[in-house]
């Protein structure tokens, strides 16, 4: 399964690449299918090229529900390790 996530804009190296921090890692991306990004910019990322921008206010929901998710299957883990 992929999954499209979304990402913070905090570098632009050059018209084809930037930096995007990735759940508090750096990790450079191509966005040579957007135009007009700027630092602070948030775009949906997928295999490494950003595809669209995205609404700050969407993108911090869309990444707190994926927290939220990924609580979930930590509890559902741990539940899993006690039953054993």
């Amino acid at each position: 399964m992929c999954l499209a996530i979304p990402v913070r804009i905090e570098e632009l190296l050059d018209e084809q690449s930037a930096v995007a921090c990735i759940g508090g890692l750096r990790k450079t991306i191509n966005v040579a299918l957007l135009d007009d990004l700027k630092v602070g910019d948030y775009v949906i990322l997928h295999v490494g090229f950003a595809l669209q921008k995205l609404d700050e206010a969407e993108a911090r929901r869309t990444l707190a529900l994926l927290a939220e998710l990924g609580q979930l299957a930590e509890a559902e883990q741990a539940a899993q390790g006690d039953a054993s």
